[in-house]
């Protein structure tokens, strides 16, 4: 496993870390708790350090999940979960104001039954309220050692320039993926030019990027696959397959899975510090984590940046 210096922190996380909104079990469909603790000991048995998760998965089910699994391990792996993000009937609510974002900690916690977290972060932007508000807070939890390092996620330029004047964050996480590569306009730049360490999720594309579906597959309508990606429908549905085939020809070439190379491309983005990457079994934690044993060649990516002009331009 390979491991980087996650922004301005004094940690190292592994390039491949585990995200766990798939064991909240309501928006991926069902999961089964003992597996979920078992994929989650089996990726920090497999090299990796960094456990991503949030009260919005499950409605505290994930961090609960979670906190089982670490019992023991707790020495071995860093905690990185969000605030900000609250289930509000079907839906979610955006909500970062300091009392709210207070009580959201001390849940966390006790979920988890951890006395630190080493990475929080704001979920999403709450427009009604001001991020530096927000921030002065955060920053009284790291004083009173309740946080390590503060991160933020789903933020735009103009919000994360007065994010990084309020506070130091160490950093930042975006969607980002061979089929979602918006970020590369301006907050790649933005944060490599900060030193502020990126932590992509959707690293795998909702799971399409693992070359798995043979067709256009179904989802109900609250699967994260029909709500919040768009790649499961048309055209970036015959785009993607397109751009999945070349994929192919190059894991055959490197006799290694397809995701594996999907993710070590994302990984090997400048900047990047670590991709997460969610697992529902023992098998695909694995599975995930071994991408962190090896590397595409130039040749590699100059072929996969080929097929990408190839499907989407």
């Amino acid at each position: 496993m390979r491991y980087y210096k996650l922004g301005p922190s004094n940690i190292e996380v592994s390039v491949v870390s585990l995200g766990t909104w798939v064991l909240g079990g309501d928006n991926w469909g069902k999961t089964d708790d003992r597996q979920s603790i078992a994929t989650i000991e089996t990726a920090i048995d497999s090299g990796i350090n960094l456990i991503d998760t949030a009260p919005a998965y499950g409605r505290g089910h994930a961090e609960e999940i979670v906190g089982k699994a670490i019992q023991g391990k707790r020495d071995h792996v860093y905690i990185a979960t969000k605030c900000g993000l609250k289930r509000k009937g079907r839906g979610f609510e955006f909500d970062l104001k300091p009392s709210e974002i207070r009580k959201e900690l001390e849940n966390s916690l006790l979920r988890m039954k951890i006395e630190h977290i080493d990475i929080y972060q704001c979920h999403w932007p709450d427009p009604k309220t001001p991020i530096e508000s927000t921030l002065e807070e955060m920053l009284k939890m790291q004083a009173e050692g309740k946080i390590n390092f503060i991160g933020v996620s789903n933020f735009d330029i103009p919000l994360l320039k007065r994010t990084v004047k309020a506070a130091s964050i160490v950093s930042i996480q975006p969607q980002y993926s061979l089929l979602e590569r918006t970020v590369e306009k301006d907050i790649l730049p933005f944060c490599r030019k900060e030193g502020i360490g990126i932590m992509t999720y959707g690293s795998l594309g909702s799971g399409l990027l693992t070359g798995k579906y043979k067709k256009l597959p179904t989802f109900k309508k609250s699967d994260a696959r029909s709500f919040f990606y768009q790649f499961y429908k048309s055209p970036c549905w015959e785009r993607a397959d397109a751009l999945i085939a070349g994929i192919k020809k190059i894991a055959k070439e490197r006799k290694k899975p397809v995701a594996q190379v999907a993710i070590n491309w994302v990984a090997q983005q400048q900047g990047i510090t670590t991709a997460i990457v969610g697992a529902r079994t023992p098998e695909q934690a694995e599975m995930n984590a071994l991408s962190g044993e090896w590397e595409l060649n130039p040749e590699d990516l100059a072929k996969i940046d080929s097929f990408y002009q190839e499907s989407f331009f």
